[in-house]
């Protein structure tokens, strides 16, 4: 991970320590959104990493899909 990802995923590190145990499991999709951000960041740096994220936690709402949703190569 670069260093620029690294800063920008403190805030999913963050999210994962202190609000996802409150949170609870009823992700709609798998990998969780916050893995999936994670595995962005790693394998597409800080800014296509943080679009791919941004692009997944907009498509879970009520009316979303759900399923399976890997991070694209």
């Amino acid at each position: 991970m670069t260093p620029f990802a690294w800063v920008v995923s403190l805030p999913v590190r963050a999210y994962r320590l202190v609000a996802s145990p409150w949170v609870g499991h009823g992700c709609r999709f798998h990998p969780t959104c916050s893995a999936y951000a994670m595995e962005a960041l790693e394998k597409h740096g800080a800014l296509k990493g943080s679009w791919l994220a941004a692009r997944r936690i907009g498509r879970c709402h009520p009316w979303g899909s759900s399923g399976i949703d890997n991070v694209p190569d």
